[in-house]
């Protein structure tokens, strides 16, 4: 107070029955035209109830927090503890159909091949729930990660696919940021593989691209000339299992951008999406760039 003239503090008082006062104190010297200090100035106001409902929006928050990490373990358990009976019952039925395929009615056969198409569809299920619970589970500390390298390394791992379709895929230069390099590579294969799934009738054209923002961020940006998206579907594309097409047009499990939610959250960034229906799609996402005493 006496160096800096003022003095601003939250104290805690007791009332005669002792149940707290949260009391925000603001505290300044007061002065005369010469400088000579006359006295004080001091300024109580009641916090308590501010407090109050800080505490309880920290015991939910912690809460929550809780409870999305047994659900996270839950589902990993789950899928994980899922895998190998899944596994036997897809083996047996394809036996069974490489076996007796032909020897019994058209019916059974059809049968078999029901059985069959839904063990391969709940394997997919249960695999991509399992990379979905371990993104908070089991993801790597961060390190500085050149996405541009990493953006290369995916479309190597998809050039079968880039190939079969025709695929063009142009990027400019990428910065490097503190990321787990394995979940933003899975997170670049999500959104590419999404934009040459989702193409129209003309060969994919896919466009990767960042900028700096203020504060440190930087804004990615995946466009494409695919079949785009309708706006009324903003919040629930990035739902867990959610489709916006029939299953046998667009095959897969509906969780891909639900992961890639995941992950730029995991990073401390957000992801959305500009669309109109039949005019491509352009997904954004931030990611945190490298502090200074990290470059």
């Amino acid at each position: 107070l006496e160096q800096k003239g003022s003095w601003k503090g939250e104290v805690v008082h007791y009332r005669n029955n002792g149940a707290p006062l949260n009391v925000l104190s603001s505290v300044a010297q007061l002065k005369d035209a010469s400088g000579k200090l006359i006295g004080l100035v001091l300024v109580n106001r009641d916090i308590t109830e501010r407090k109050r409902i800080e505490m309880a929006l920290r015991a939910q928050t912690q809460e929550l927090q809780r409870s999305n990490a047994d659900l996270e373990q839950f589902a990993y358990i789950a899928s994980h503890d899922l895998q190998e009976p899944l596994r036997m019952v897809a083996s047996y039925t394809e036996l069974l159909r490489e076996r007796y395929a032909g020897q019994l009615d058209a019916r059974a056969d059809k049968f078999i091949n029901y059985a069959v198409d839904g063990a391969r569809r709940m394997q997919l299920l249960v695999n991509d729930l399992l990379s979905y619970s371990r993104i908070g589970t089991q993801g790597k500390p961060f390190e500085p990660t050149d996405t541009e390298f990493i953006l290369k390394r995916v479309l190597s791992s998809i050039a079968l696919k880039i190939r079969e379709t025709d695929a063009q895929i142009a990027f400019g230069h990428l910065p490097v940021v503190p990321a787990d390099p394995i979940q933003i590579g899975q997170l670049f294969q999500n959104l590419i593989s999404n934009a040459i799934k989702f193409r129209g009738n003309d060969a994919p054209r896919i466009t990767v691209a960042a900028h700096q923002l203020g504060g440190g961020m930087w804004q990615f940006s995946v466009a494409d000339n695919g079949i785009g998206i309708d706006s009324e579907y903003a919040q629930r594309i990035f739902q867990i299992f959610q489709r916006l097409h029939e299953r046998a047009t667009y095959p897969g499990s509906g969780i891909g951008l639900a992961i890639a939610k995941k992950i730029v959250e995991r990073h401390g960034g957000k992801i959305w999406f500009e669309s109109e229906a039949g005019h491509g799609a352009t997904f954004h996402f931030t990611l945190p760039g490298a502090q200074e005493n990290e470059r």
